[in-house]
């Protein structure tokens, strides 16, 4: 299963309001504010994109579901999972919805898609 798509149209309905664009990445989908990946979908996982401090300070209290993204097979800086417990609720999800969406809204585009 490259995503799971229903956790994608959770997604989708949190977004609805917002100018988010959807591209396929890293075998899943992403959702793009302008150029910047804010979150997205990998199996059943949500790929919560932060900034690398932001990252480790969630990680050292992180609640049961989240964890960092090692989709390289080494942990990425600034990038976590959210799974099960973590994103069962709404409310839940919103949470690491609105954490990406506030690092998306100030971070530069990668040098790679300039």
């Amino acid at each position: 299963m490259p995503y799971d798509p229903a956790l994608a149209d959770r997604l989708r309905d949190l977004l609805v309001d917002r100018p988010m664009t959807e591209k396929a990445m890293f075998g899943g989908i992403a959702f793009m504010l302008g150029e910047v990946m804010a979150v997205g979908v990998i199996e059943d996982r949500l790929v919560v994109r932060t900034s690398p401090e932001r990252g480790a300070e969630l990680l050292a209290k992180a609640p049961p579901g989240l964890r960092p993204m090692d989709f390289t097979g080494r942990p990425m800086k600034g990038w976590l999972y959210a799974e099960g417990p973590a994103i069962e609720s709404d409310a839940g999800l919103r949470r690491w919805v609105e954490e990406s969406l506030v690092f998306a809204a100030t971070a530069k585009p990668s040098k790679r898609r300039r």
